[in-house]
C-alpha cells in the first residue's frame, strides 16, 4: 500500500515543469512562511506572542524528537532501493521521521489549538509540505503520515503541559 502510494504521487514527477517547480518551492522554502508567521504572532500582541513562544517551543521540541528518532529507526530513503525521481538533492540518511513535516506539523498544530483560522491554513500548508517531499522523491507516504501524527501529537500533549504549568495553585 505504501509503495503503491508512493509512485501514485511520485509517478508526476518530473512530467510538469511548473508542478515541479511548485514542489520543489514548497519542499525547500515553505519554511519562510511558518516563520513570517511565527515573526508576526511574536510582534501582533502579547496574548498571540505566547502563542508564539509555545510554538517555538513545539518545533524546538519536535527537532529533538527527529534527532532521538532517527538515530533508533534507520529506514532507507526510497531512491537508495530502487530507480526513483528525484527533483532535488537529499541527504542520505533515515527516511523516518522526515523533519520537514514533523516540525511543519508541530508549529500548525500549537497554532491551530489557539488561533483555528490560523492553523488550519498552516495544517493544509504541512500537508503539502508533506505532499511535496514524496513528490521530489525524499520520503515515502508512511514516513509522511507518522511524522505528521508524531508532529501533532506532541504539540498537542507540550501544549496541555504548558496549558497546566501555567495554572495558579490556590
Amino acid at each position: 500500500m505504501n509503495e503503491k502510494l508512493f509512485w501514485a504521487i511520485n509517478r508526476y514527477s518530473g512530467s510538469s515543469p511548473f508542478l515541479d517547480k511548485f514542489m520543489i518551492l514548497i519542499s525547500n522554502k515553505i519554511r519562510y512562511v511558518f516563520l513570517f508567521v511565527l515573526l508576526y504572532l511574536w510582534v501582533r500582541d502579547s496574548s498571540l506572542q505566547k502563542i508564539s513562544k509555545k510554538a517555538i517551543l513545539s518545533i524546538i521540541w519536535s527537532f529533538l524528537l527527529n534527532g532521538i528518532l532517527k538515530k533508533c529507526f534507520y529506514k532507507p530513503r526510497t531512491f537508495k532501493k530502487q530507480k526513483v525521481g528525484i527533483l532535488t538533492p537529499s541527504k542520505k540518511d533515515s527516511s523516518f521521521p522526515s523533519k520537514h513535516t514533523l516540525l511543519s506539523f508541530a508549529m500548525s498544530t500549537t497554532i491551530f489549538l489557539h488561533v483555528r483560522v490560523l492553523g488550519s491554513i498552516l495544517l493544509g500548508l504541512s500537508a503539502l509540505t508533506g505532499f511535496s517531499r514524496i513528490w521530489v522523491g525524499h520520503h515515502d507516504p508512511s514516513d509522511i503520515t507518522k511524522s505528521a501524527i508524531i508532529g501533532s501529537l506532541s504539540s498537542a500533549l507540550l501544549d496541555k503541559i504548558c496549558l497546566f504549568s501555567n495554572k495558579t495553585k490556590p
